[in-house]
């Protein structure tokens, strides 16, 4: 099974810090390292225990040859002193020297064709510093490592014996070698072995990571979730530790499939009623519209009937905008099928931005175009109720003078980038975050001065009987003119549905769109991929 693909947002690995690393490859590691702090520990024992038995070995063998040495240099009847390195038994590259009279005599090396081989004036000068009947020590001579040793003899001179250390050192040496070389593959096949074996026992949590990695890409926030992932039951054993964390998140998926559901059913509910009223409510309100034009042209009325009959008019217009906002929605919510063709979002600016200039004359209107047309799919209707919202926006909600930049680019991975920004005295910080929301709206007192009372953020009401002043919407307001089947508004208060029609067009299309908001500038950013969205 394929290791599960990582998150790019999620942290990298640092190999310098090892707990960025897999869980496998500390294992394996630490495997490794016992195993080298084994092989290490066992290593010196060996060695101290071999370099302990060769060298109790060879100062037996030393004593022996010191002692055949010894007897054999003992002055006899008329021949004098004989030279120790003649005495039978010594082997090979034996050391014999006499020191009397603090001189240094019959001294040499055994050679392989019992030839003598004479000692250098330096060796001469070590085998002089030598303690008699001490323990043996090892000095370097000319003709390599010695262990040597110093006897008193009865007759009065010292007799100096040494055995060279090369026959220990190279059976040392294959020992390290040996212990070296061993230790090496068995490293090798261990890493190799534990790897293997530590890849196949960590498969339910590489399970357990792919569940859980899908789960987190699927889009949980709204519409119909389809959470069908689980962990397999090979890996949802509650009998093992990693079985017990993989049957535990199979029960929390189950509570989160059934949580989504009931989510699911009750959203569907709320849209289907705001789909249905809003149906309902169209032909009252059209004919309450009829019938006050009808009675304005056939019937006479004093001064104040003819106010309140054109307050009439008016509410019924704001009602009527506010239900088609409202099915709108709940048609978009639905994920009613766009009308994709190929849409020219240059030109689309072109028109939007005229029509505002004839609805505000005295804003100074700016477009900044790429010189190449800027063509997405999509359709044509709602980006251009896009583009129309976001205009009327700025134009209810900035003072006249306001200078308003429309802006049409498109960036080098294809992703075409419509702004709005005005030079207006922007949006209160705490309410950039809510802009967006459905009928959200910001209270006046949030632009009044230093020391004023704020009350909090309250939503409109449908009913409600005159719209807050203009800069109190925070840029929430209901749609412009607009070609969409859905009339947008007609009337200039706000029902502060508008941004939300922008933000559920634009996300139906594929795309984003972000506010950024300081005194002296505000601008609105619509992101549209080049491609249009998979069903």
């Amino acid at each position: 099974m394929a290791a599960p693909e990582r998150d790019p947002s999620a942290p990298g690995r640092d190999w310098r810090s090892p707990s960025t690393w897999h869980l496998r490859t500390r294992l394996v590691l630490l495997a490794m390292a016992l195993l080298v702090a084994i092989c290490g520990a066992v290593g010196l024992v060996s060695y101290a225990s071999m370099n302990l038995f060769l060298t109790k070995q060879l100062d037996s063998q030393l004593d022996q040859a010191s002692e055949r040495a010894r007897e054999f240099g003992r002055p006899g009847s008329g021949d004098g002193r004989r030279d120790p390195l003649e005495a039978r038994g010594q082997a090979v590259g034996t050391l014999n020297a006499r020191i009397h009279n603090d001189d240094v005599t019959s001294a040499g090396f055994l050679a392989e064709d019992a030839s003598r081989k004479a000692l250098s004036a330096d060796d001469a000068d070590v085998l002089l510093a030598l303690t008699p009947d001490e323990p043996a020590v090892d000095r370097t001579l000319s003709s390599g490592a010695y262990r040597l040793v110093a006897a008193q003899t009865p007759y009065g001179d010292v007799i100096v014996t040494g055995l060279p250390l090369k026959e220990k050192q190279d059976t040392l040496a294959s020992l390290v070698w040996t212990m070296v070389l061993v230790s090496a593959g068995g490293l090798v096949v261990i890493g190799l072995a534990g790897t293997a074996l530590i890849r196949r026992t960590m498969k339910p949590l590489e399970h357990l990571s792919e569940v859980a990695t899908k789960v987190s890409r699927l889009p949980l926030d709204a519409g119909e979730v389809a959470l069908a992932v689980r962990v397999p039951p090979s890996a949802a054993n509650p009998g093992t530790e990693v079985g017990s964390v993989g049957y535990a998140l199979n029960q929390m998926l189950d509570n989160v499939s059934s949580a989504l559901e009931s989510r699911q059913q009750s959203e569907m509910k709320v849209r289907q009623f705001v789909a249905d009223a809003s149906h309902e409510l169209r032909t009252p309100l059209t004919a309450i519209r009829g019938y006050t034009e009808l009675m304005r042209m056939t019937e006479h009325f004093t001064p104040d009937g003819e106010k309140s009959l054109a307050r009439v008019q008016s509410q019924s217009e704001r009602m009527t905008t506010l239900v088609e906002d409202l099915l709108l929605l709940a048609r978009l919510d639905e994920g009613q099928p766009l009308k994709f063709s190929d849409v020219d979002l240059s030109q689309l600016a072109i028109e939007t931005v005229s029509d505002e200039k004839v609805m505000a004359p005295d804003r100074l209107w700016k477009l900044e175009l790429a010189e190449e047309p800027v063509v997405v799919r999509g359709d044509a209707a709602q980006l251009h109720q896009v583009l129309a919202n976001l205009l009327s926006n700025a134009r209810k909600h900035t003072e006249p003078g306001t200078t308003v930049t429309t802006a049409v680019k498109r960036t080098n991975d294809g992703t075409a980038i419509v702004t709005v920004t005005d030079n207006g005295t922007g949006i209160a910080p705490e309410f950039v975050d809510r802009v967006f929301r459905r009928f959200a709206r910001a209270d006046a007192s949030r632009r009044n001065p230093v020391g004023t009372a704020a009350p909090a953020a309250v939503p409109s009401r449908a009913g409600s009987q005159a719209p807050p002043p203009a800069m109190a919407q925070a840029r929430a307001g209901s749609p412009a003119t607009s070609t969409s089947p859905v009339p947008a508004a007609t009337a200039e208060g706000t029902s502060g549905l508008g941004l939300s029609i922008v933000q559920a067009i634009v996300e139906a299309h594929g795309g984003t769109v972000y506010v950024t908001s300081r005194p002296g500038r505000t601008q609105f950013a619509v992101r549209l991929p080049e491609a249009a969205p998979a069903a």
